[in-house]
């Protein structure tokens, strides 16, 4: 059986298909970030593990695009140089035990006089040799005119200060609890017509004093005395 050649208008459509199939292949290689609508490419779009570090533009992603677990802290770099130093002398404290004497400090404090008996001044048979027995006389080493003083008594569950076998602060009866109680006062000594400390020495504002007392009033006894801590706030540069 003989093919009958194909005619000239069969070979123009031919080739003429040929040319746009083509120019349409060649189109869709061309297409351009113009050609995308914004927001339009998903992530179903585009093949898992195709995109590469050459993809993304140097600092095109910030940190809000990472997730929380994406965002890793470094190693720690090298300690930078030490600063300034802060300013000094931010509050001092003291420990006083039973006997008045330092059991601990934070620095710069003596003793002047501790539950002292001083010389009588008054005609005889009159006495005030104990008008500062019951006190304890600091000095601070420093003016404390611009300082505020705060002082506490301190527990002392493991000493009977009163021989009732009981030191745990559960006494039912009134003022027999004197391990946990008591009351205690202090002052900067040399107060103008408010304080005027007697020891020697000891009347001018380097000096406090501390006055320990029973839970009625009463001055504390040596067998009897309190521990009491001292807190000196405020700027002690001065």
């Amino acid at each position: 059986m003989r093919v009958p050649k194909p005619s000239p208008s069969l070979a123009v459509a031919v080739a003429a298909l040929v040319v746009s199939l083509g120019g349409t292949s060649y189109a869709v290689a061309q297409i351009g970030s113009a050609d995308i609508v914004d927001d339009s490419v998903r992530s179903i779009d585009v093949t898992d593990g195709t995109l590469r570090s050459r993809d993304i533009r140097d600092g095109g992603v910030r940190l809000a695009d990472l997730s929380d677990g994406a965002r890793q802290a470094g190693p720690v770099g090298p300690q930078g140089p030490q600063g300034p130093a802060g300013p000094a002398g931010a509050g001092r404290w003291l420990l006083i035990n039973a006997a008045g004497e330092i059991e601990a400090q934070s620095g710069g404090f003596t003793i002047a006089a501790a539950y002292p008996t001083l010389p009588n001044t008054l005609p005889l048979p009159e006495n005030n040799s104990l008008r500062a027995s019951g006190n304890v006389y600091i000095n601070a080493g420093e003016d404390l005119s611009n300082n505020g003083l705060v002082a506490v008594i301190a527990l002392q569950n493991q000493l009977d200060q009163n021989a009732d076998g009981v030191t745990n602060g559960r006494s039912p009866n009134p003022d027999s609890n004197p391990e946990f109680s008591g009351e205690i006062s202090t002052t900067v000594c040399g107060v103008a017509n408010v304080v005027v400390c007697a020891p020697p020495g000891t009347n001018e504002t380097t000096h406090f004093v501390v006055s320990p007392r029973n839970s009625d009033g009463t001055v504390t006894m040596p067998g009897a005395r309190k521990r009491f801590y001292v807190i000196v706030s405020g700027d002690s540069t001065n």
